[in-house]
């Protein structure tokens, strides 16, 4: 599980929706009470943000024509606090190197449409 936070708009769909589960997975662990350090420790969540990266992702899925039906409820904010940082950078770099359509997504669904 990791939060890429790179801007949306560039996330093939793979990574788009890989990215918005994982977010429901965060807080699923969040809510069994189990552990998230080790995520935190190594940069691959900010455990402040992850409601307001799922709006993102969420609000792209839907630009993009995407069915988004797993609405995270207000009451989860509760469960949150200021923990994590995500090197940005660091993860363009690594979705450049692991996806051929990184960057991208605009081209590529303009061409299909």
């Amino acid at each position: 599980m990791r939060m890429w936070k790179v801007n949306p708009r560039y996330l093939c769909r793979k990574h788009l929706l890989g990215e918005h589960l994982e977010m429901h997975m965060f807080l699923g662990v969040i809510r069994t009470g189990n552990s998230l350090r080790g995520y935190i420790k190594n940069g691959l969540v900010e455990i402040h943000n992850i409601i307001k990266r799922h709006n993102e992702l969420k609000a792209e899925m839907i630009r993009r024509g995407y069915n988004h039906k797993s609405n995270i409820p207000k009451s989860a904010e509760k469960l949150l606090w200021i923990e994590g940082k995500v090197d940005i950078k660091g993860n363009e770099i690594e979705l450049k190197r692991r996806c051929k359509n990184w960057g991208n997504y605009e081209t590529t669904y303009r061409n299909k449409n």
